[in-house]
């Protein structure tokens, strides 16, 4: 008979394919929950600000066409509503800013990364980190209203796995959290 334990896995099936998730931190740094092919993951959504020199907005980590649009519709969003969210004020008015979505061989699209944007864009504007312990979801309107989005049980089950301990998630899903088992 041959015992193979956990520590024998490896050996014979070879390294995993996926490591595991962390959540990730920095000024315009932001955790967002994404659902995917394979179920729920975490996606970070980076922010920098190239220069100061003139405005603008670049995107990369290949976007799928909705998820530039929900890029366009936070920056609108947040440079519009700077002054009421407690940015500098004329931040965005010479700002050129850069946003990033990681993995960038990965194809990433949806709705769903537009709260999560637009706090990127903010953290930025504020000069101000966000709690490294936080993830969220949710698409944002121009006007600023959050839209549910679908793929919450996966969402919760991957912010769990990467250790988050606070989400965001759109109050028009709040059904879909409650009928989640413990």
């Amino acid at each position: 008979a041959v015992k193979i334990g956990t520590k024998d896995i490896e050996r014979y099936l070879g390294a995993p394919y996926f490591q595991k998730q962390r959540a990730q931190r920095g000024l315009g740094v932001v955790n967002g929950l994404a659902w995917t092919a394979m179920g729920g993951t975490t996606l970070a959504i980076e922010g920098a600000v190239i220069h100061h020199k003139n405005r603008g907005l670049k995107l990369t980590g290949q976007l799928g066409d909705v998820m530039q649009e929900s890029a366009q519709i936070a920056y609108s969003y947040v440079s519009a509503q700077l002054e009421a969210l407690g940015g500098a004020t004329g931040f965005f008015d010479e700002a050129f800013v850069h946003l990033h979505v990681p993995e960038g061989a990965t194809p990433k699209d949806g709705p769903s990364t537009g709260v999560t944007m637009a706090t990127a864009l903010l953290s930025l504007a504020r000069n101000k980190q966000v709690r490294r312990d936080i993830g969220m979801t949710g698409e944002l309107t121009l006007t600023g209203r959050v839209l549910p989005v679908g793929g919450i049980r996966e969402k919760v089950i991957a912010a769990r796995r990467a250790g988050l301990k606070e989400l965001i998630l759109p109050a028009d899903n709040a059904r879909d959290y409650a009928e989640m088992p413990d």
